[in-house]
This record gives C-alpha cells, sequence and structure tokens, in this order.
C-alpha cells in the first residue's frame, strides 16, 4: 500500500511508472502529461516522485517547478514567462577538449627580485615516462601558492586559463613522515606524456544561454534576477547554433521536466501557446496537475473538463487519483505524526482518520500540530482524544465555515445590499 513514503493511489503510481519507462525509452515527445484529481490526493507528490527515475538518465537532468499563477506579472507578457519556463527545462551539454599538464611536481624555484616587487620561477613535473623544466611568471606563481603546491604533489594546469587544481600527493612521499591531514589523498604518478588532451562536459539550460546572449553584462545577468523579455531574433538564432553544435558532435541536448501545478488558473492563450509548444522540436516534458471538474476555460465563456480546451487535452496523458480510503488515511496521519515527533493513543488515530474522512486530509493533519500543542500546555507527551476535541473546537473546517455562513449571513457584508441602493431611485424631498 505504501512505498518509499507514499500511500495509496496504486493505480497512479503505476502510469507514473510506465510514463517513465516512455521517457527513458524516449517515446513521449509531443505529449505531456496532466494528473487530476480532487484536493489532497497526492498529485503534487506523485509529479514529485516522478524525479528521481529521472535523475537516473543523469543529474543534469533539468526540473523546472512552476504555480500557474506565477505567470501573471507586469515585468513580462504570459507567454514570455512560459517561454522561459519552457527552456528552463531544456538543458544543452557542451562538449569541449582541453589541454592541459599534468604530472608530479619535483621542484619548485621560486626568486624574488631585490625590492621583492617581482617574481620569476621554475616548476619541474614530471610523469613516469618524462620529465621538463618551466618557466614560471608572477600568475602562475602566485597560483601554486594559492593552492599550497609542494614538490611531491600531483597537479593538472589547465592551458588555455592557467588554472591549476591539486589532485592528490604522490604515491613515493607516502613514506615521508610530515605533517600531513587524515584527508591526504595518494595518487599515482600520471603516465605517458606531460600534455594531454582532454574532453569537458558543462550543462546549461537554453535560458541561461539565451540570458547571457541577450544582455551586455553576460552571464552576470544570471544573478542579477533581471533577465525581462528576450527577443524571438535572439531565441531563433541560439536555436540554429545549437542545432550546428549538435550535428557536429559537440552538444546534446537534454529534455528535461516542466511541472505546472494548478494549471486550469492558466488562461486560453496560455493553452494555445501550449499547445503550439508541444508540436515544437524542443520541448520538455510537460507535466500538469489540477482539482478542477467540469469547470469555465479562464478566459472564455466555454465549459471543459479540468478547465482546458479539448483540442489539449487530446494531447495529454491522464492520470487520475482518487479519495484515500479509511486504511490509507490512518497510514497517512502516522506517518505524519512521527515526522512531527507526535505520539499519538490508538484512539486519538481512529478519531483523526475519522475527521480526514468526513472534513479534509489536511485538516486532519493541521490538527496533529495543534493537539500536541494543547497536550505540552498540560505537560504531557502524549495527546490524548481530549486534545484532538479542543483543537477540533478551536479551528473549524470548511464544511462547518460555510454552514456557519449560512446560518448568520444577514450579518455579514455580501455586496447585495450595494447593489440594492444603486438601483433604488434617490428620493428628494
Amino acid at each position: 500500500m505504501s512505498s518509499q513514503g507514499m500511500v495509496g493511489q496504486l493505480q497512479a503510481r503505476r502510469a507514473a511508472g510506465v510514463i517513465v519507462q516512455m521517457i527513458k525509452e524516449s517515446k513521449i515527445a509531443g505529449r505531456a502529461i496532466l494528473i487530476a484529481g480532487p484536493p489532497s490526493t497526492g498529485k503534487t507528490a506523485i509529479a514529485m516522485g516522478i524525479l528521481p527515475f529521472l535523475l537516473t538518465l543523469g543529474s543534469d537532468v533539468p526540473f523546472t517547478m512552476l504555480a500557474a499563477s506565477e505567470i501573471y506579472s507586469l515585468e513580462m507578457s504570459k507567454t514570455e514567462a512560459l517561454m522561459q519556463s519552457f527552456r528552463k527545462s531544456i538543458g544543452v551539454r557542451i562538449k569541449e577538449e582541453t589541454e592541459i599538464i599534468e604530472g608530479e611536481v619535483v621542484e619548485i624555484q621560486i626568486d624574488k627580485s631585490l625590492t621583492g616587487t617581482t617574481k620569476q620561477g621554475k616548476l619541474t613535473i614530471k610523469t613516469t615516462d618524462m620529465e621538463t623544466l618551466y618557466d614560471l611568471g608572477q600568475k602562475m606563481i602566485d597560483a601554486l601558492n594559492r593552492e599550497k603546491v609542494v614538490a611531491g604533489d600531483i597537479i593538472s594546469i589547465d592551458k588555455a586559463s592557467g588554472k591549476i587544481s591539486k589532485l592528490g600527493r604522490s604515491f613515493a612521499r607516502a613514506r615521508d613522515y610530515d605533517a600531513m591531514s587524515a584527508d591526504t589523498k595518494f595518487v599515482q604518478c600520471p603516465e605517458g606524456e606531460l600534455q594531454k588532451r582532454r574532453e569537458q562536459t558543462h550543462t546549461v539550460s537554453l535560458h541561461e544561454i539565451d540570458v547571457i546572449n541577450s544582455r551586455t553584462q553576460g552571464f552576470l545577468a544570471l544573478f542579477s534576477g533581471d533577465t525581462g523579455e528576450i527577443k524571438s531574433e535572439v531565441r531563433s538564432q541560439i536555436d540554429t547554433k545549437i542545432g550546428e553544435w549538435k550535428e557536429e558532435g559537440k552538444a546534446d541536448i537534454i529534455p528535461g521536466v516542466l511541472f505546472i501545478d494548478e494549471v486550469h488558473m492558466l488562461d486560453i492563450e496560455c493553452f494555445s501557446f501550449i499547445n503550439r509548444a508541444l508540436e515544437g522540436e524542443l520541448a520538455p516534458i510537460i507535466i500538469m496537475a489540477s482539482n478542477r471538474g467540469i469547470t469555465k476555460i479562464r478566459g472564455t465563456h466555454y465549459k471543459s473538463p479540468h478547465g482546458l480546451p479539448i483540442d489539449l487535452l487530446d494531447r495529454l496523458l491522464i492520470i487520475s487519483t482518487s479519495t484515500y480510503s479509511p486504511d490509507e488515511i490512518r497510514e497517512i496521519l502516522k506517518i505524519r505524526s512521527q515526522e512531527e515527533d507526535v505520539t499519538l493513543t490508538s484512539e486519538t488515530v481512529e478519531t483523526l482518520t475519522k475527521i480526514g474522512q468526513e472534513t479534509s486530509l489536511r485538516y486532519a493533519i493541521h490538527l496533529i500540530t495543534i493537539a500536541n500543542l494543547i497536550a505540552l500546555k498540560r505537560s504531557s507527551q502524549t495527546v490524548e482524544l481530549r486534545d484532538v476535541n479542543r483543537a477540533y473546537t478551536l479551528f473549524i473546517d470548511q464544511r462547518r465555515s460555510v454552514k456557519y455562513l449560512q446560518d448568520v449571513a444577514e450579518n455579514y457584508i455580501t455586496g447585495k445590499e450595494w447593489e440594492e441602493n444603486s438601483t433604488r431611485p434617490m428620493q428628494v424631498s
């Protein structure tokens, strides 16, 4: 019934497992997934549960989480906000070859001028097959000092950038009785030539490439957060260049995942944009969640299942969730109480299960924390039935709130009296 903290929803979890397999086999292009069901049935949990399986494809698979209401902003248009979310969810794995010098440091000689302002030096570095002497300038000497490189260290020097990386200590120096820390790493002396070519891989999202190429401050714009709207011409040029790199074998496209929660909050323009974007060559895997039934599509007068247009629903693979059974609610409440370090009596668990069945699971979970605070106030480490009853009396649920409003409706401002006063003709004495 439960697995990895997820309780119930066996049918939905099986369907999500099939989706993961389709993603792994790259058979879900041009499709999206909709997780639909009543509130408090674990829709977001199922979507987040898909993520660990996607990471088995690679640790650099992008995952973007978006609430539908986030796209409504005065700073940029709705379609631009969606486009940026789409491109954040598509990664580009860029491959490049760099030349490095890798070997064991034999000797470092540093000569200072009489004034001490300038430094010159020599670095002797070797592999098992050869040994070479290099002249050092001021910058390289400073870099060696920063890394605290001494004779016997295995180092790697990037020829393009001059970056020095200390890989460890040579096994030949393992018997030296110098003061060494416990985490000192010993490595073998490299073999072959000193100068080698190594392939390095960097993964960035398409959105990061867009920002770097559309702002004068370059990659620093990523840290300022002021990305703004990006011109379509810039994106078109970037897509062309990425396509060329892909053909040349310099880059790989990594389709990520875009999760849109409360998708019914989007309007007809956004749905049209998503419908068109799913047909594009560069499209991420889209997972949506909605708790609406037959309702109006935002921005229109038409009603549709889940508040989504029919043509978009036709593209979706729909996973449905159902309400939890009493046994599943009981199990969820036990797990929650363990997470919050709250001890419940068996009678309390049964009462909370009944409350969760009659009202909502979220309300029952809230009562655990409140009842625990009430129990602590009377110096008890165990939550008893009277603590839950007290919490149930202090905080009402949705149904009791609606009933209360219906009973005392005349005491609240509903707006009807303003409409009556505005339509009533003014009397002049």
